[in-house]
C-alpha cells in the first residue's frame, strides 16, 4: 500500500514538475527533484491513509506479545516446581 501510494504521488508530481506547475530541479537533477517531491507528498498521506491498518497490526501484535510472555511465564512456573 505504501509503495504505490508513493508511486501514484511520483506520478503526480513528474506531471506537476512536467507542465511546470513545481518547479523543476536544477541543471539534470530533475529526476532526483520529482523523487523528493514524490517523498515528501507521500509520507503525510501514508500516515494519514494507512492509519486504520497500522492501528490493527498493532493489536495483533500487542495480543502476540501477549499470549507470548503468557506462555514463557507459564513454562517458568512449571520449570520451578520440584517433583517428589
Amino acid at each position: 500500500m505504501r509503495l504505490g501510494i508513493f508511486v501514484g504521488c511520483f506520478a503526480v508530481a513528474a506531471v506537476a514538475v512536467h507542465f511546470g506547475l513545481l518547479p523543476s530541479g536544477v541543471g539534470g537533477s530533475n529526476f532526483i527533484w520529482v523523487i523528493l517531491l514524490a517523498l515528501v507528498l507521500s509520507a503525510p498521506l501514508s500516515y494519514v491513509l494507512l492509519r486504520k491498518q497500522r492501528d490493527e497490526m498493532s493489536e495483533q501484535i500487542v495480543s502476540t506479545v501477549g499470549r507470548t510472555k503468557a506462555r514463557l511465564e507459564a513454562n517458568r512456573t512449571r520449570e520451578d516446581r520440584v517433583a517428589p
